[in-house]
């Protein structure tokens, strides 16, 4: 590994290494993927990742590649003392709306973890359950915290996963490209095909 990416990494761990120091052992980095797009699910992911780990290339999600994000994602996993995905359909979305959704995500990947953690770092998000377990939440953390990037790349990968998905169904949206997201093409195809099922009413109602 290159010296610069060492240093980058180190800066990454910084915050994890003084929570550590402070005698939390299992600290749990919480992100997600897809609150903004018009179509599809929001995926809430969860990991615990050992003290000493430090996988090149970790990052933000949206600062790795997608190609970079799959290999990331199959070390992420293989090393993790611990992970939790939680997939929150669009028509809970529209029910409860996006933020209430992701909380609600937060709360099944918790839930759905083998490795009860001591503390959970959370980014940006509050007044969540986490079943009792204390959380921190640290604005743009993704790009702050080692195990939040480490999370974002797991809930990212998966949820574009599943739009290459939803893309061999409903081919005419190019939901492989843009994975739901509000681009000018993907407004024009819903203006053209109308809403299909994974689509969001609540986010797509000034479009039809």
């Amino acid at each position: 590994m290159k010296e610069k990416e060492l240093e980058r990494l180190h800066e990454l761990k910084k915050i994890e290494n003084e929570l550590h120091k402070k005698e939390f052992k299992n600290i749990c980095g919480i992100d997600e993927a897809g609150r903004g797009p018009l179509a599809g699910p929001v995926v809430v992911a969860g990991v615990i990742m050992p003290e000493d780990s430090i996988i090149e290339g970790i990052n933000d999600s949206k600062k790795v590649s997608e190609k970079k994000r799959e290999l990331l994602y199959d070390k992420i996993i293989e090393e993790a003392i611990s992970y939790s995905v939680a997939i929150i359909g669009q028509d809970i979305i529209d029910d409860i709306n996006i933020l209430n959704a992701t909380k609600t995500g937060v709360t099944k990947v918790v839930e759905g973890l083998d490795t009860k953690p001591d503390l959970i770092i959370i980014d940006a998000l509050e007044h969540i359950n986490t079943k009792g377990i204390p959380y921190e939440a640290i604005i743009k953390g993704d790009a702050k915290c080692y195990s939040i990037a480490a999370a974002s790349i797991l809930a990212k990968v998966t949820r574009d996963r599943i739009m290459r998905e939803w893309d061999l169904v409903y081919p005419q949206y190019g939901f492989a490209k843009h994975k739901g997201y509000g681009t000018a093409k993907h407004i024009e195809n819903i203006k053209e095909y109308g809403l299909c099922p994974i689509h969001r009413r609540s986010f797509t109602k000034n479009f039809i």
